[in-house]
């Protein structure tokens, strides 16, 4: 059966991130009852901003507080759950394992574990995995039928969190199904030592961007309305494709370094003349991913619909907007 969210009550781990406040949007215009679990209110977000939480049920707590997801679901008669709440810094990973740990993989549990409960409501739940569960890998690009084997602590959080919802899938046979993406990026991210908005936000102040790495770190990049579109592709999919315990890669399928989407961002924004400072710095990273989304084209019928320019100037313009730079 076909679902469209029309009257769906669906709760967003994550709303005020990246992909949950555009996910949030989303959802709004197909008129489901969205319901937020929010752990910090923070104005500047895109979920508050744009004024989405006005017509969003609110619960206030965090991923590690199970009795708070588990009334959630509960009270509010949830029947999907888009799980994409989660610490997304690799560097504050770094920094800060234990709260990295905590939020995403216990997290996790206490979110399939609170579904697996309320089994009578929960008909479909996306959990949000990533390219980092992969780990460094002898081939690329990676695909699905790869094994998880991160090794730095951001990196073994979402391998453990995508193994944990595979485990519930199988085990329980729950309406589970995972997604792993590349490097996310649009209007949005407040997150400014993430490559897109901090070179952004320094050219827009006719300032050096500044590259952490050595610059030739290669990635795939992905815009957050064709995440969205993955997202609810997939949601829509677990129960009408039979494909409860499977895992897609989302992809562009472009690699590309890092220097090389600086450059891009520099051209879109005609400010060549601010040519980056590379720091060279030793970081605990993946030096090279990219990822096959095949698998996704096939069974889902899913392809992106923006290309990196594209994306990257409706970025640049939500950005402009945003500190009030627009022409």
């Amino acid at each position: 059966m076909s679902v469209d969210f029309e009257g769906e009550r669906v709760l967003i781990t994550g709303a005020t991130g990246l992909v949950g406040s555009w996910l949030v949007k989303e959802l709004l215009k197909r008129e489901s009852l969205v319901v937020a679990l929010v752990r910090d209110i923070d104005y500047q977000t895109e979920f508050y901003r744009s004024g989405d939480y006005l017509q969003t049920a609110i619960v206030n707590g965090s991923l590690e507080n199970f009795s708070t997801i588990d009334r959630a679901i509960n009270e509010y008669k949830i029947d999907t759950v888009f799980h994409l709440g989660a610490q997304t810094i690799v560097g504050a990973a770094y920094r800060e394992p234990l709260q990295t740990f905590e939020s995403n993989i216990r997290g996790t549990y206490h979110i399939l574990e609170a579904c697996r409960r309320h089994q009578d409501l929960v008909e479909r739940i996306v959990i949000a995995s990533s390219d980092k569960a992969y780990g460094i890998a002898d081939k690329l690009p990676y695909t699905e039928d790869m094994p998880l084997k991160g090794c730095h602590p951001y990196d073994v959080s979402k391998s453990c969190a995508d193994l944990l919802a595979q485990a519930y899938a199988h085990t329980y046979n729950m309406p589970i199904a995972i997604t792993r993406c590349g490097n996310i990026y649009g209007g949005g991210d407040l997150n400014w030592s993430r490559i897109v908005p901090g070179t952004i936000r320094s050219l827009l102040n006719n300032q050096i961007p500044i590259i952490r790495s050595n610059g030739k770190y290669i990635r795939d990049y992905i815009y957050v309305k064709d995440v969205v579109d993955a997202y609810i592709n997939l949601a829509e999919s677990i129960t009408k494709k039979n494909i409860s315990g499977e895992a897609f890669n989302f992809s562009t399928e472009s690699r590309i370094t890092v220097i090389e989407i600086v450059n891009k961002i520099r051209t879109i924004m005609d400010k060549e003349e601010l040519e980056p400072r590379i720091l060279n710095l030793n970081l605990k990273e993946i030096p090279e991913q990219s990822l096959s989304a095949q698998k996704a084209h096939k069974m889902l019928a899913w392809y992106p619909k923006y290309d990196l320019k594209r994306g990257l100037s409706e970025t640049v313009d939500w950005y402009k907007n945003y500190f009030g730079k627009g022409e």
